[in-house]
């Protein structure tokens, strides 16, 4: 009785454990869904407005944030490439390891440029202008670099797998044609020996007939009188001797 109570304590301690750990993890993916969207919805505020002020303000408020919309679209752009075709390329790892110390400088540039849409002194901001562009050129300049390369490689391989997939279609395409036009190599027939138009396939080689295969099929010569000898066969046995006294 002790022991099926026991057994019955661990039991419930187990099935409680697998309740707060199945609890934790649906809490966790649906705290990460949730830090997802709003990160989401966020990036499209920031990127709606940097559209609206590289298009409606202009001068050196203009220009930072077509510098920062330049930005924020081509290392976005290259970071989604390279995630999603690493799965599928293992030598992308360390094009993403890059891409990573990239993405430090392009964060570092972003910040600047966001402090310095916020600057009052707008003369010292167009000052600077030529080096923030010319880094800003850079940085995105390395990023579709890493993003066109990693889209010919994908293609290649494609055009590859393209290339010889068809020669095997065309090899197989032959070997049917070839069947077509020859037909089966058995000698067998499909409809059967006893379909009416269809006659049972003929030998290859005839075998020729022996002398012994051709008497049975030539008749003795018979004698006149009475004395005439009956005519035997091969698969008839031979009359046995009488025996004598």
């Amino acid at each position: 009785m002790e022991a099926a109570i026991l057994i019955m304590a661990l039991l419930f301690v187990a099935f409680v454990a697998l309740g707060v750990y199945v609890t934790v993890k649906v809490v966790g993916a649906a705290k990460r869904g949730v830090e997802h969207t709003v990160t989401q919805a966020r990036r499209t505020v920031e990127d709606t407005t940097l559209r609206a002020k590289s298009v409606g303000q202009p001068g050196v408020a203009g220009q930072l944030a077509q510098l920062r919309l330049s930005l924020r679209t081509s290392m976005r752009a290259t970071q989604e490439a390279l995630h999603a075709r690493l799965a599928e390329d293992e030598s992308l790892k360390e094009s993403l390891a890059l891409f990573e110390r990239l993405s430090g400088h392009g964060h570092e540039l972003d910040e600047e440029l966001r402090r310095l849409e916020r600057e009052p002194d707008k003369r010292k901001v167009a000052e600077r202008m030529p080096e923030l562009r010319e880094r800003t050129e850079r940085i995105t300049h390395s990023a579709d670099s890493l993003r066109w390369a990693a889209r010919d490689r994908a293609r290649q391989f494609a055009d590859d797998d393209l290339a010889s997939l068809s020669q095997q279609i065309e090899m197989e395409s032959g070997a049917l044609r070839d069947w077509s036009v020859k037909g089966p190599t058995t000698g067998e027939n499909p409809y059967g020996d006893d379909v009416p138009g269809h006659p049972a396939p003929q030998a290859r080689t005839a075998q020729p007939r022996t002398s012994q295969d051709q008497a049975p099929y030539v008749q003795a010569p018979q004698a006149i009188g009475p004395t005439q000898q009956p005519v035997t066969y091969p698969w008839q046995k031979a009359p046995r001797p009488e025996a004598t006294s």
